[in-house]
């Protein structure tokens, strides 16, 4: 499973990096695979183990914050392993042929 996450805090101004940063460090130090943009936060593993690093996530944060928002989705694909990269490279795979259509047809 992926879930892709973003927790916010509020009620503590526009700058909110150090926050942010709080809940990234709970990920990257729980071993699970990750990947962190502008946006969200990626992490893969299983529904429990996944579901615990977001909610110690959450806790980080709003142990500075008096309020917290979170934004989830997940991709529950059972039997699914390195999805965070397979999932990218079946994408640059595509745009490398450069002309949008499927492999093998000339339609």
């Amino acid at each position: 499973m992926i879930v892709a996450f973003s927790v916010t805090p509020l009620g503590v101004g526009e700058d909110v990096g150090e926050y942010v940063a709080d809940a990234v460090r709970v990920v990257r130090e729980s071993g699970l695979p990750n990947r962190t943009d502008a946006m969200f936060t990626s992490v893969e593993g299983e529904w429990d183990e996944v579901m615990d690093v977001v909610k110690r996530a959450v806790a980080a944060v709003e142990a500075r914050a008096p309020r917290v928002s979170l934004v989830l989705k997940a991709d529950i694909r059972p039997g699914v392993e390195d999805g965070l990269t397979s999932k990218v490279e079946t994408v640059e795979r595509h745009l490398a042929r450069g002309d949008g259509r499927p492999a093998g047809t000339d339609a």
